[in-house]
């Protein structure tokens, strides 16, 4: 058995911390790649490291000192190791990077450097060896990440018998360095975990797991004991958040599981992330896994006479979109109807041009406009298998005094999207949530 294993920012956030993933490392021996983020926040208030590295860079490259935020970096490295009670000479690793921000460091740079040193404390403490992410996560030189590179070069990674590995960031062919979006950390460990053919992926945060839906929302809500990557994406999209959006298609493709833990709470089960295939019988009956919806959508719903009949009007409605830089979330269509749904960002500016363009091209009989609307996207493998679960939804939104302004479903039937009015999007999901749960 070959388990990577990654830790959040709030995971290695100080030397408590430090302690804790150590223990949770010795535990099994079984986890031999650790993957590394920057410290995270330790309270409300406090500051990321990867933040405070970003406005170095920023700082400098605009001629101004940036010596406060850096003493702020330097002392929380520094706390970490004498907390630890470890000799490792932190003090000219800060200083190099110092320099390297003072010369003109990129904003990748800079930012990658918060991962990097958490990479040499954790190897300098576990007593296993640092591998850089650098010698094997590669990007292209238009900054897009070159998987086929990195595939390659993962035997980098296999000549270890164990490694501490710093995440977010990987470099370029012509040696800078290169980071993925924040929270890119989740994808490092999906690549070492494929690279090394590792039995699971285990994603150490401060949760005990998926949840079924937003405990904000509902504070009782339930973790789920196990998700298909499938359902995950589906939840993911719709703004449920545990890992990184992009971090599963890695282990996707190498059928690898995903076990999401909390490291304050080391025994908690956790949730585990399967490939659909691996999925029991239970899995497959259940009506719904989990809940997710975002808010700020608007609706605008074409309506014409004979429309199916009519070709090239989806054409026609489609190059519109494109021509005004618009993509659609959903495109539901009756008979005589279509409507687009788009996220409020996208349209920012763009309506007025947008709707007369429609005119123009599509001369559609009418056009009606629905701006606050809030998708709510209810997801399982098992709907397909389960009689009547739209009624149960349904039925549980009229009893709430919810009104659906749109339905649509997945070909694959298993995710239903609703729309609702986002005035009721919190009653909305409750509703759907104790339907179900």
């Amino acid at each position: 058995m070959v388990k990577t294993v990654k830790f959040g920012g709030s995971s290695l956030a100080s030397a408590e911390q430090f302690q804790k993933v150590k223990a949770i490392i010795e535990r099994d021996s079984a986890r031999r790649y650790v993957v590394v983020s920057a410290p995270g926040k330790r309270f409300p208030g406090d500051d990321k490291i990867t933040d405070l590295l970003y406005r170095c860079q920023a700082l400098a490259a605009s001629g101004r000192s940036f010596d406060a935020e850096y003493a702020k970096i330097a002392e929380r490295f520094c706390g970490i190791r004498d907390g630890l009670g470890l000799s490792y000479d932190i003090e000219s690793e800060l200083d190099a990077i110092r320099l390297r921000i003072e010369a003109g460091a990129s904003p990748d740079e800079a930012a990658s450097r918060g991962e990097y040193l958490n990479g040499k404390l954790l190897s300098a403490y576990l007593c296993i060896p640092f591998l850089d992410a650098a010698e094997f996560v590669r990007f292209r030189d238009d900054g897009t990440f070159d998987d086929n590179a990195t595939m390659q070069r993962s035997e980098t990674v296999k000549a270890y018998e164990r490694a501490v590995i710093p995440g977010f960031y990987g470099q370029k062919r012509n040696g800078s360095v290169r980071t993925f979006s924040r929270g890119g950390s989740d994808i490092t460990g999906a690549i070492v975990a494929r690279g090394t053919q590792s039995d699971v992926y285990e994603n150490w945060t401060d949760v005990s797991g998926f949840l079924m839906t937003d405990p904000r929302i509902v504070p009782e809500a339930k973790t789920i004991e196990t998700v298909t990557y499938s359902e995950l994406r589906e939840l993911s999209y719709m703004g449920a958040s545990v890992l990184h959006e992009d971090s599963i298609f890695p282990v996707r493709r190498a059928r690898i599981p995903i076990h999401v833990r909390n490291t304050n709470d080391p025994d908690a089960p956790g949730t585990m992330i399967v490939p659909d295939s691996m999925a029991t019988d239970k899995e497959q009956m259940r009506p719904l896994t989990g809940i997710a919806g975002r808010r700020g959508y608007t609706v605008i719903t074409l309506t014409k006479d004979n429309l199916h009949n009519e070709l090239g009007f989806s054409y026609r409605l489609m190059g519109i979109l494109a021509r005004n830089g618009i993509s659609a979330e959903r495109m539901p269509s009756g008979i005589d109807t279509i409507s687009l749904v788009i996220d409020d960002k996208r349209l920012s500016g763009k309506m007025d041009q947008l709707y007369h363009d429609i005119m123009i091209e599509c001369a559609p009989d009418t056009v009606e406009i629905a701006s606050c609307i809030a998708l709510i996207a209810s997801v399982g493998i098992g709907m397909v298998r389960n009689p009547a679960v739209a009624a149960r939804l349904f039925t549980a939104l009229n009893d709430a005094d919810v009104n659906a302004r749109l339905i649509d479903q997945d070909s694959n039937e298993m995710n239903i999207i609703i729309g609702v009015e986002q005035r009721d999007f919190e009653r909305a999901i409750r509703a759907v949530y104790h339907a179900f749960a």
